[in-house]
């Protein structure tokens, strides 16, 4: 697959909120997700398996969706960048907006790694 075949099916992925199919069917097993800096709650990871679990984690923290959007992707070189809009509540802690830029590098047609901008403040 190619870069923008990759990063046109992750969308359509997530706009659907089928994120373990995203990951299953376009991340490499070896796959690393990287959380910013002080980010609550969330660690950086290594392996597929290891992601699937910690978006299974989120999943598991969000009584409601009030909306979700994302954005199309834009595509450099070897890397794709989408905004990702969440409008939730989550257990525990009220309504929060949650609004991140999240970076993609796709190698040989997989995602080798993705990593998540947001304010930890």
């Amino acid at each position: 697959m190619t870069i923008q075949e990759v990063a046109d099916k992750l969308v359509a992925y997530c706009r659907e909120g089928k994120f373990d199919h995203a990951q299953k069917e376009l991340y490499a097993a070896d796959a690393i997700s990287t959380e910013p800096p002080g980010s609550p709650g969330f660690q950086s990871v290594k392996g597929l398996d290891k992601i699937i679990e910690k978006g299974h984690q989120f999943q598991a923290m969000i009584e409601k969706v009030h909306s979700a959007s994302v954005s199309d992707p834009q595509i450099a070189g070897d890397y794709f960048s989408i905004a990702l809009l969440f409008d939730v509540t989550l257990k525990g802690m009220g309504r929060v907006n949650m609004d991140e830029i999240c970076v993609y590098c796709v190698k040989d047609g997989k995602v080798v790694s993705e990593q998540f901008f947001y304010s930890t403040i």
